[in-house]
């Protein structure tokens, strides 16, 4: 399955316009998977912030973040379309150098790699529209089924509200996982799923567009970060984001997608 979504990711890589490359690269090429090429990770079934619009190409805001990244370092991006499963392995395995996806951030996550943060998400819960079943808190979740990408920080939370009901002595909700928000997003709008779970500028973006009912928000609130295999390029990518909130174009381009900045300073935690 590994070697199938790499195949994938490979021929559904986003083929960025190559930069004018007048300056020097501020990270040398040994920190890279490519010579003088940042290559960014991401699976785009989250909109605003990456997806794929009706001209087939990869948009939102990180994927405009993370080209903006790329600029300033003076390297070239490469986008590579691939499921969150495959991202982290994929990073260890040396096929891309930075996962931009909005991976919420774990202690686990960071003794795996260096992670910079530089967002804030919560978790929302969508419905049919309309909100058939009248659900306004957690609780009225009991015993329905709920769709969420699978092995991700929404999957797991999703795993914790399961149990918080059934410590209430309710049902529990039945936990359908799929490789992609997408996909349970498809199974919601076909009635397959009473809820789908999600982070909050998605389901937001959902609600807005008229497509479903935004039930629930602002659960579990969480940093979201960049992941990284290379200690020296996170550096320089924490530095490159303490730039552009110093000119003030990190916080534009945030306020233009609705999102809250990470409330800290850009810097670099991992293993050690």
């Amino acid at each position: 399955m590994f070697r199938r979504l790499l195949l994938g990711a490979a021929l559904a890589a986003a083929a960025a316009p190559a930069l004018a490359q007048n300056c020097t690269p501020r990270v040398a090429d040994a920190e890279l998977v490519k010579p003088r090429t940042l290559v960014l990770s991401t699976n785009p079934t989250l909109p605003p912030m990456q997806y794929v619009n009706a001209q087939g190409q990869l948009v939102g805001m990180r994927v405009e973040l993370g080209t903006e990244i790329a600029r300033r370092l003076c390297l070239t991006p490469e986008h590579v379309r691939v499921e969150f499963a495959a991202m982290i392995p994929g990073l260890a395995a040396r096929r891309w150098d930075m996962i931009n996806t909005g991976m919420f951030y774990t202690e686990e996550r960071q003794k795996l790699m260096w992670l910079v943060r530089y967002e804030e998400q919560a978790i929302s819960i969508s419905v049919p529209r309309g909100n058939p079943r009248n659900i306004r808190r957690i609780e009225d979740l009991a015993g329905l089924t709920v769709g969420v990408e699978q092995g991700g920080f929404e999957f797991r939370r999703t795993q914790d509200i399961a149990t918080a009901l059934t410590n209430q002595n309710l049902r529990p909700i039945t936990i359908r996982p799929f490789d992609n928000f997408a996909v349970s997003f498809q199974a919601l709008r076909v009635g397959q799923l009473d809820a789908a779970v999600s982070i909050d500028s998605t389901a937001k973006e959902y609600d807005d567009r008229g497509d479903f009912t935004r039930a629930v928000s602002g659960l579990f609130g969480t940093p979201i970060n960049f992941g990284f295999r290379s200690q020296v390029l996170a550096q320089a990518v924490a530095q490159v984001l303490t730039e552009m909130k110093t000119d003030g174009s990190f916080q534009a381009l945030l306020d233009r997608f609705g999102v809250k900045a990470y409330d800290g300073p850009f810097e670099t935690v991992g293993p050690s």
